[in-house]
């Protein structure tokens, strides 16, 4: 009998990390001359950064700041949307930042047609908010990840590979 081997294309990332990058920015913020009394707040909700600053050239540097603090913890930019900045009550201006998480089902469609292309030999299933990869090699499916790898700088969403068995 032949053993059937599989992995799941995900897009998510790690939420403590994302805490913690947030944290370190706070930290910054508070120390750093430039930023020190701008009552600066950054706000995390369930998908979205929200960030209350006094002015754009402020929230230019949060958003400098918040790119490099993700880097270093190994989290992709891409999980990132900035919204263009509202003006808000007295002279406060408010960016949304919204966390992308999850594949949507058009681009869980793209992936599994650039998938079905490319490799003959493999079977792929949407499955919700991931998309599995099945097939009788396990280098069908090393192939089926550096095609995903190369072709991720067109996405705009950074993927992983998990149960890969």
């Amino acid at each position: 009998m032949a053993a059937n081997y599989s992995f799941d294309v995900v897009s998510d990332f790690d939420r403590q990390e994302l805490i913690n990058a947030v944290d370190q920015l706070r930290r910054e913020i508070i120390q750093r001359y430039d930023l020190k009394d701008t009552n600066t707040t950054i706000e995390i909700e369930e998908t979205e950064l929200i960030v209350t600053s006094s002015s754009d050239m402020t929230l230019q540097a949060v958003e400098d700041i918040l790119r490099q603090k993700a880097t270093k913890r190994k989290l992709s930019l891409k999980i990132f949307a900035f919204q263009p900045p509202e003006a808000s009550g007295g002279s406060k201006v408010i960016q949304r930042i919204l966390l992308k998480k999850g594949l949507t089902q058009e681009m869980a469609k793209m992936i599994s047609k650039k998938i079905r292309d490319e490799l003959k030999k493999v079977t792929v299933s949407i499955q919700g908010d991931r998309i599995r990869v099945t097939g009788k090699n396990k280098d069908d499916l090393q192939n089926a990840i550096s095609l995903l790898r190369k072709q991720e700088d067109d996405l705009d969403l950074p993927l992983q590979f998990e149960n890969y068995r």
